[in-house]
């Protein structure tokens, strides 16, 4: 790649082409394909994971492993004050869980480390002395009062923010004399003027800047750390990265990128920035819409495959009706020319209906297992193991979305709300419908034994007993059914009743029920209906 350089205004300026607007070159090499295709998720370690990193993520690893390329993971560190190793393990974990690999990366190493840019330092240093020595940067000593005069200065005379400071035209000799005096300096690039910078962006098409827009940036901070636009454009250089998959947040960075790569004859990546991620009402997705970070909604019980399946379809689909997809599937029929560029909006209740799609097809052992181990951890049940817990887990699992909605509906089975039911006023109806006759006949068979006996021969018993109660007292379908489920439950929603006592009766005792007060037995049942029968008598 030549460069011709020319004076103006008694500094040199870098141009790529003679035309009153000048033309940057595009890049010198084809798009890579197949095994050549290198991609990189590069996080910055000062908070979680959040969703929408997770799908930049997940569509470069897609990507990649479509084309039987490369993904990296690469920790821009360079803002020490926020950075941290523990959000960077954190980071990790996240990525690890949802199933993302990579192939290179700070902790499984590469031919293209370090991996973290805080070690990388050096490399930046080297570039940035490079471009000063070709007279594309220079040292800046102004300090942060002057750069605020001068931001001042503009807003007052309607120019645009960029650095007009005397630096960017100072002699040698004022260079070297002000490092003598020790002063602290940074490096600043020399932005090319009346350029017009191109690229042609995967999802949105061709996209154009003229540089005057844009001042003088800073490429090292006077500590030595890198700006990020410098050591991302030289990190994903040096590593090879042949795409540049990120947000269309970072849309904007790509023309200070872009006039590094020319200036350092990097060839330059094809860019493809994908839209936001919006809330349901249309706007940002923050913490304000509850929880934005994989590792929440991986404490809340949804699963990676479904969090997977779930991120994919926030802008791509692979032009069908299908939703449910395998992560096998979405490798097979990922492809860049389905990403969409309009915005994407996170629905949660989109979410949990696609977790409990991918729970429904997990083996019945695998979802009764984990949703055992959930009843345990909780402190609800003693053993994952017990008769109850896995019958328990099998009459609610049919309507469970998350793994842990498993707890609430076996407290529900457990517990026995009879006066607050009652006190309600949706059950003022099935009290005035004759609710006390049933009621009576369920106490009247407990005291006998045959409730029991009813119990003992399972579903089809109860089933056959409440028939025989509806014959008797000439009821039938919601009069005879509404008040034996409340008289036996406690509730007027529910599982079917018999089901419910089947499962109840498969518990060994109060020994399963870890928490103490979580399980009423039907005989303090029974007790409770009789107390209410008493004190309502007509």
């Amino acid at each position: 790649m030549l460069l011709a350089q020319v004076s103006v205004s008694r500094r040199p300026v870098v141009t790529y082409a003679t035309a009153a607007v000048q033309e940057a070159p595009a890049a010198t090499t084809a798009p890579a394909k197949g095994s050549q295709v290198r991609v990189r998720f590069a996080p910055s370690p000062t908070g979680n994971l959040h969703v929408g990193g997770a799908r930049t993520a997940l569509f470069n690893w897609l990507y990649a492993r479509k084309m039987g390329g490369k993904f990296i993971l690469r920790v821009e560190d360079t803002d020490t004050a926020r950075s941290t190793r523990a959000s960077e393990e954190a980071m990790v974990r996240d990525l690890k869980w949802l199933g993302l690999d990579w192939d290179e990366g700070p902790d499984v190493g590469g031919a293209h480390g370090p991996y973290r840019q805080s070690e990388r330092t050096a490399i930046y240093k080297e570039m940035a002395d490079k471009l000063v020595a070709e007279g594309k940067a220079y040292p800046c000593f102004c300090t942060d009062e002057e750069l605020e005069a001068m931001k001042k200065d503009a807003e007052e005379k309607k120019l645009p923010p960029i650095y007009r400071g005397k630096w960017a035209r100072a002699t040698a000799a004022e260079v070297e004399a002000a490092k003598a005096q020790g002063l602290p300096y940074c490096y600043r690039f020399r932005v090319p003027s009346n350029q017009e910078v191109k690229i042609h962006d995967l999802i949105r098409g061709e996209v154009s800047w003229n540089t005057d827009t844009l001042g003088d940036f800073v490429l090292l901070r006077s500590n030595g750390m890198p700006v990020y636009n410098f050591c991302v454009a030289v990190d994903d250089a040096l590593m090879g990265i042949t795409h540049v998959l990120r947000a269309e947040e970072h849309l904007p960075n790509t023309l200070r990128q872009m006039l590094i790569y020319q200036a350092l004859g990097f060839p330059v990546p094809t860019f493809g920035h994908v839209s936001l991620i919006l809330a349901p009402d249309k706007s940002k997705l923050s913490k304000r819409h509850g929880a934005t970070s994989v590792g929440e909604f991986r404490t809340q019980g949804y699963l990676a495959p479904a969090m997977i399946n779930f991120l994919s379809l926030l802008g791509w689909n692979d032009g069908t009706e299908q939703e449910i997809f395998s992560v096998e599937e979405l490798t097979t029929k990922f492809s860049l020319d389905r990403i969409t560029k309009s915005a994407a909006v996170f629905d949660k209740v989109k979410l949990g209906w696609m977790n409990g799609q991918h729970l429904k097809q997990l083996p019945e052992e695998e979802a009764a297992a984990m949703a055992g181990q959930h009843l345990v951890a909780c402190g609800l049940l003693a053993s994952a193991d017990s008769a109850f817990a896995k019958a328990a887990v099998k009459l609610v699992s049919k309507s469970m979305e998350l793994v842990t909605d498993v707890e609430p509906e076996v407290r529900k089975l457990l517990a026995y709300p009879l006066a607050e039911t009652l006190a309600a006023p949706e059950a003022k109806a099935v009290i005035d419908d004759g609710f006390a006759e049933v009621a009576g006949a369920v106490l009247a068979a407990y005291e006998s034994g045959e409730l029991a006996a009813a119990m003992a021969q399972g579903h089809d018993g109860y089933k056959a007993w409440i028939n025989g109660v509806g014959k008797a007292q000439k009821r039938k379908g919601k009069k005879l059914f509404m008040p034996a489920r409340v008289a036996i439950t406690g509730r007027m929603a529910g599982p079917d009743v018999g089901d419910q006592l089947e499962v109840l009766g498969a518990l060994a005792g109060a020994a399963d029920v870890a928490e103490a007060g979580a399980y009423v037995p039907l005989a303090d049942r029974m007790a409770q209906l009789k107390a209410w029968l008493e004190a309502n008598k007509a």
